[in-house]
């Protein structure tokens, strides 16, 4: 029996170095492509998937996250005497229901597979998706939409797939593929961060991901691994074999937004998918003579 997903593992406790000083005072996943910070989009995302508990593994100084998903009592207030009805349904559209929510603290930056451990205990006995903000993915069906369906079908493990230059599988995790059949990638093998020659072919994992609960024995031991953190992609490694494993290629256009070129080119890319905003952007794009 495939036990359904419920349940979305948020990883919001690092500190975005990379975009400060505007990371200073303010979360990394509170960033905004166009209109929406980043981790609204994860939500989002993970609420077209039909999940209806929304865990969130924080740091310090994550707090407007916390705010983010809460109401806003004056705020709706003022936006309802001055019948701003679009901005007030914008803003409670994607809003948890009370009691979906919950966080609890990653009190050291050890890696993303601490960060999952550490929501052990809100998960439970249960499969569950893991949605890192940074990765923003646009696509028409929702990417862990896309999984889940596919899920359901073959229940197990599934890691979201995409091709990399081969020089740049050191920056990801890579997997060593099976047989492939459709959208989904038979795992035969996982390396975290190999250098190219190391690597055992050029398809990455990116930050979507349907686990089982066991996943949690094989990070109980904190043993640590590339960049001296504790690395889920090790764990996953020593699933395999087990339930199915398999790598899903999604339909769709992800961008890295823990990278300042990645960053600029998803706001790009969703003003340019809004009507509202798409003649304006593409009359200064082409003042640039770009």
């Amino acid at each position: 029996m495939i036990r359904p997903v419920r349940k979305a593992v948020f990883p919001v406790g690092g500190m975005g170095t990379r975009f400060l000083p505007a990371t200073k005072a303010m979360p990394k996943e509170m960033l905004p492509v166009v209109d929406k910070p980043l981790i609204q989009y994860a939500v989002e995302e993970a609420q077209a998937a039909g999940i209806d508990e929304f865990i969130f593994v924080t740091g310090r100084g994550k707090t407007a996250i916390e705010n983010h998903f809460d109401r806003s009592t004056e705020l709706e207030a003022l936006l309802a005497e001055k019948e701003k009805d679009d901005a007030l349904h914008e803003l409670l559209g994607s809003m948890p229901k009370a009691g979906q929510v919950c966080y609890t603290r990653q009190m050291d930056p050890l890696g993303l597979g601490h960060a999952v451990w550490c929501a052990r205990n809100l998960v439970g006995n249960e499969p569950f998706a893991v949605l890192l903000a940074d990765d923003l993915i646009q696509a028409g069906t929702a990417c862990l939409k896309q999984m889940v369906d596919a899920y359901n079908d073959v229940g197990g493990n599934m890691v979201a797939l995409m091709d990399v230059p081969h020089e740049h599988t050191s920056r990801y995790g890579i997997v060593a593929p099976g047989q492939v059949e459709g959208r989904l990638t038979e795992v035969n093998g996982l390396v975290e961060k190999p250098k190219p020659a190391d690597a055992p072919s050029d398809q990455a994992v990116v930050g979507r991901y349907i686990l089982q609960p066991e996943v949690f024995q094989h990070l109980a031991g904190q043993q640590k691994g590339a960049g001296g953190e504790i690395q889920l992609t090790d764990a996953l490694a020593r699933m395999i074999g087990g339930a199915p494993f398999h790598g899903y290629r999604f339909e769709g256009t992800r961008f890295d937004c823990g990278d300042k070129v990645g960053f600029l080119e998803a706001n790009l890319a969703f003003a340019l998918e809004r009507e509202d905003l798409r003649d304006g952007v593409t009359s200064f794009i082409k003042k640039l003579g770009l």
